[in-house]
């Protein structure tokens, strides 16, 4: 799968100002660990953004994979076609979900500070239901947002991530597991970062609609 380019300059992100279709697209927000408080960005987006749902799981603090899938199937049967946007653990939910029935409704994904899972399992047991680490190439355009001082996975570890995951990378600096201990609450950036993969994936489907008619006027290829 071809990755799509995420680097273009968007003279409205550089402005401030965010497409109408960008704030309005489905957006299912998918916590982590112990899931998200309300002062956490994810619950702040939730609210900001039309359009956005937080995927509510049955259990946050010993969660099983299994149980997560079914949750994120249920969100997704509900839309024709979703963002997703990801912290944590959220993110291997997100990754894992790659050879799911419903993953060709998930039109990108904003994966924000992923935990390494042995990382994250040696500092909670409790995830050890959580199966195996997700490392297969994804069926969508995504963005892996890091932080350089992350004690849940190193910056080394997270540019492998997004190699194995076909993701482009967006380091942030030192910031911690860019969650409410470490400052973020209203995360501005987060917003103008799903516009970017917004804008991709809207050009990558534009591109696969023309495709058809450029060859037809093609000559050498009748």
């Amino acid at each position: 799968m071809g990755r799509l380019s995420l680097t273009a300059p968007i003279a409205r992100l550089r402005s401030g100002r965010r497409s109408w279709k960008s704030e309005m697209a489905q957006t299912l927000i998918l916590p982590g660990f112990n899931g998200s408080s309300d002062a956490h960005w994810q619950r702040i987006w939730a609210s900001d953004r039309p359009g956005s749902l937080v995927v509510e799981q049955h259990s946050w603090s010993c969660p099983t994979l299994s149980d997560w899938h079914e949750k994120l199937d249920e969100a997704l049967s509900m839309t024709d076609g979703a963002f997703l946007v990801a912290h944590s653990l959220g993110c291997l939910l997100a990754a894992s979900y790659a050879d799911r029935p419903l993953a060709g409704k998930i039109e990108g994904a904003l994966l924000v500070a992923p935990c390494a899972l042995d990382t994250a399992t040696m500092m909670h047991p409790c995830l050890a239901g959580f199966g195996s680490e997700p490392l297969s190439v994804l069926p969508f355009p995504s963005i892996l947002v890091a932080s350089s001082n992350d004690p849940y996975m190193s910056g080394a570890e997270a540019q492998r991530r997004a190699l194995l995951w076909g993701s482009e990378l967006v380091s942030i600096g030192a910031a911690g597991h860019i969650n409410v201990e470490s400052g973020f609450g209203r995360w501005s950036q987060g917003y103008d970062l799903l516009d970017r993969l917004f804008h991709a994936s809207h050009q990558s489907r534009q591109s696969l609609v023309s495709a058809p008619r450029r060859y037809a006027g093609n000559s050498s290829l009748r």
